[in-house]
């Protein structure tokens, strides 16, 4: 299996009295040149916003920028005019293409946990773009599902559309159960979420076991099984 790891253990931390952060790749104060992302995914954050706190408003310009809220109730506010309001299992595509301004606040009275994930878009400048996903965790477990492609995606119709040439999936994957991988594009990242799985070259028998915070990258020759030794979540990125 030809790979490179990413284990929790060297993801960047980040601590700001209301925020609780963990960086796979290289953000704000935490710097790793090892770390600058994979293809066109830049940034993979893990975030606790505390009660009543959050991230005021602030602009971005020509960035994919996906939320997948793990827990918690997080307020969505853009100068779009969208609100959203998302619990655990929704996800958010926020398309800034010539610049919007947003606001992620968690109103609630508990923590709110997340990730923050941006990709590079393969188009410059068009307008802003705002979208919503529900994946329910209970009635859609153990297969994959589709949560952003772009628009000439064959599998596009129930996926949020993304401007990259990429396909985001995810899985909440029962202890005991397998799904197998094989991209289609050039580069496959795979990033567990919770739990523990082993992913395994269905070519090579190798095994890797990766846990929470764990991530793996490798190309799109190599196909493999994926079984979870705990109830897990995954997202995998089959990037250009």
């Amino acid at each position: 299996m030809a790979y490179t790891l990413y284990p929790n253990e060297r993801r960047g931390t980040a601590f700001h009295g209301w925020l609780r952060a963990r960086h796979s790749f290289s953000f704000a104060g935490w710097q790793d040149q090892t770390r600058m992302g994979v293809s066109a995914l830049r940034v993979i954050n893990e975030d606790q916003i505390a009660a009543h706190n959050g991230f005021g408003m602030h602009s971005h310009d020509n960035m994919e920028i996906l939320t997948c809220v793990l827990s918690g109730h997080l307020t969505h506010k853009d100068s779009m005019g969208n609100v959203g309001h998302l619990s655990r299992g929704q996800w958010q595509l926020m398309s800034a293409g010539t610049g919007v301004t947003h606001s992620e606040m968690n109103d609630g009275d508990v923590p709110v946990h997340l990730l923050q994930i941006w990709l590079y878009p393969n188009v410059r400048n068009p307008a802003p773009n705002y979208q919503e996903l529900t994946l329910d965790v209970q009635t859609q477990a153990n297969q994959w599902h589709l949560i952003a492609a772009p628009e000439t995606d064959g599998d596009h119709a129930s996926a949020m559309t993304i401007r990259q040439d990429a396909r985001i999936l995810s899985t909440y994957l029962n202890q005991g159960q397998s799904l197998p991988l094989e991209g289609l594009k050039t580069t496959n990242y795979v990033h567990v979420v919770t739990g523990q799985i082993h992913i395994q070259d269905t070519t090579t028998k190798e095994t890797r076991v990766l846990s929470a915070g764990d991530a793996i990258n490798f190309d799109r020759a190599t196909k493999s099984l994926i079984t979870a030794d705990q109830d897990s979540q995954l997202i995998w990125f089959d990037l250009p």
